[in-house]
């Protein structure tokens, strides 16, 4: 089963140095236990574009699709065999980066 784990972040920098080495070094965890699918992290909401193309034409707007404390700053996809291990995952993903995480699975 695959599961995305959403970093949710409430700050507008990037991880410091010494978060990003824990990234790396989880990272290298889920690798090596073969839960890692994928990972990256995001640019800020002010980069976003937003397309509704539900009518007649595309409409194209710049900036987030709505205005937030909080933004998806990154995401992991990971494989695990349930919740359980997803959260657990989660929790040292959480950990690693020094954010809040959310947890879904994929359908």
């Amino acid at each position: 089963m695959q599961y995305l784990v959403s970093v949710i972040d409430d700050t507008a920098g990037l991880a410091t140095s010494d978060e990003m080495a824990a990234i790396d070094e989880f990272n290298d965890g889920l690798r090596a236990e073969g839960h890692w699918v994928f990972a990256g992290g995001l640019a800020s909401p002010s980069a976003a574009t937003v397309i509704d193309n539900r009518g007649e034409e595309a409409l194209v707007t710049d900036g987030p699709f709505l205005e937030a404390k909080e933004h998806l700053a990154g995401f992991w996809i990971m494989e695990a065999p349930d919740l359980d291990v997803a959260l657990k995952l989660a929790a040292a993903g959480s950990k690693a980066c020094n954010r809040k995480v959310e947890v879904r699975p994929f359908l």
